[in-house]
């Protein structure tokens, strides 16, 4: 019966039977034991074979005629550089090469060379009119013709001051109290006072004295 899924399993063991012994008949016996086997092979002494010299048919060989050793001095020995020297050939015409005005080198003064680095270029140009010896000197400006400018312009803006008439305040016709009207005794509102002691009565107003008969 097979597990069902959704319950928990217990553990199972198998238990089988004993297994069958070795036959003692599957191995060889001492008979068959070979002592120049070993796990190498078979140990033997080393062996030579000696046999005659193949037998090679010569049929047509090169005989010393045939030979040319004057030939092989430049391949076998060492000799001298040789050069050889033939005419002009038949195709070359002297009209053929372009003359030196068919080349456009190109500036190798000015920034105007685009591969090549350019040198430092000066211009010499005639002297000007202006400071020349001919030059009328009373034509020129004065200082008066030059507008000075302000020095808040370029440099830190000094301090200004402004200095005006004194001002009056506007005319008041009504009345204003003179010296007359102060009284100067009463300052205990400004200035600090002395403590004051007050003698008065301890009882109420309203509680009736007590009245005692003297005889």
């Amino acid at each position: 019966m097979k597990h069902n899924p959704t319950k928990k399993k217990a553990p199972a063991y198998s238990i089988s039977g004993t297994r069958p012994r070795c036959k003692e008949s599957c191995s060889p016996g001492p008979r068959y034991y070979v002592a120049s086997m070993t796990r190498r092979g078979k140990e033997v002494a080393p062996a030579y074979t000696i046999s005659g010299h193949p037998i090679v048919k010569t049929e047509i060989t090169p005989g010393p005629s045939d030979y040319s050793p004057e030939k092989s001095r430049k391949h076998v020995y060492r000799c001298a550089p040789i050069h050889s020297i033939s005419f002009r050939s038949k195709s070359f015409r002297v009209d053929s090469t372009p003359g030196p005005a068919r080349y456009t080198i190109p500036k190798m003064l000015g920034p105007n060379t685009v591969d090549k680095t350019a040198s430092p270029c000066y211009s010499m140009k005639w002297k000007s009119n202006i400071g020349y010896f001919y030059e009328d000197r009373h034509k020129t400006p004065g200082p008066a013709a030059y507008n000075r400018p302000k020095l808040d312009a370029y440099k830190h803006r000094a301090p200004e001051y402004s200095m005006s008439s004194p001002s009056r305040p506007p005319g008041d016709r009504t009345l204003h109290p003179g010296p007359a009207a102060y009284n100067i005794g009463k300052v205990t509102l400004k200035k600090s006072m002395s403590s004051g002691i007050t003698f008065g009565i301890r009882h109420s107003e309203y509680t009736v004295p007590l009245i005692m008969e003297i005889y």
